[in-house]
């Protein structure tokens, strides 16, 4: 693989990991407005509100463009860099790394229960769940925003949650967790337990 090859793939895998953190961000944007409070459309209001704003904000935008065409160069040119950062590929010294940068994810890791009911309960009665779907709900829950399924991918490893390529659910098979696996034994538990001196003696 050329050189060219290699940042015309980065700048692609870029574009569409931005898309989906801007996409991510937007609908959890979005549906924070909605009113638990209210019932009907009145609890919808201020989701149609803020989809609303979106409309117009990228509506003004394609005017401005329009008027001033030669902005275009400056947002393709924040686009291409942007992409160029999310692009880059996570390497293993940063994977260890991405502990001690966020501490807050850090503690829950040695509840992996926690985690396997989780995906337990997201999975529902099918014999597995994509990475993908489990990080859509978090995020509509508020958690792990502008984080994606690579990120999702590293952290249940780092829990010892197997992670399989080709999860089939809905006749599409991709990176998710099986049912059989979370139902097993989990690996995690005798090397906590090991280095208890109950253990040992």
């Amino acid at each position: 693989m050329n050189r060219l090859t290699r940042t015309a793939g980065r700048l692609a895998d870029g574009s569409s990991t931005l898309t989906r953190r801007i996409g991510a961000r937007t609908a959890a944007w979005v549906a924070r407005a909605r009113r638990n409070d209210l019932t009907g459309w009145r609890a919808a209001l201020g989701c149609w509100l803020r989809l609303a704003l979106l409309t117009l904000g990228l509506y003004l935008l394609w005017r401005l463009v329009r008027a001033v065409p030669a902005l275009l160069w400056l947002l393709s040119a924040g686009w291409i860099a942007a992409a160029w950062r999310a692009g880059r590929a996570p390497s293993p010294e940063a994977s260890d790394e991405t502990p001690n940068e966020a501490p807050e994810e850090a503690a829950p890791a040695p509840d992996v229960e926690a985690v396997r009911r989780l995906l337990l309960d997201v999975m529902g009665d099918a014999s597995g769940v994509h990475l993908r779907t489990v990080l859509a709900h978090l995020q509509q829950s508020g958690q792990w925003e502008g984080r994606t399924v690579t990120d999702l991918r590293v952290h249940l490893e780092r829990l010892d949650i197997p992670v399989s390529r080709s999860v089939k659910v809905a006749g599409t098979p991709t990176l998710g967790v099986r049912r059989r696996d979370l139902e097993a034994p989990s690996p995690a538990a005798p090397v906590e337990a090991s280095p208890a001196p109950s253990t040992a003696a």
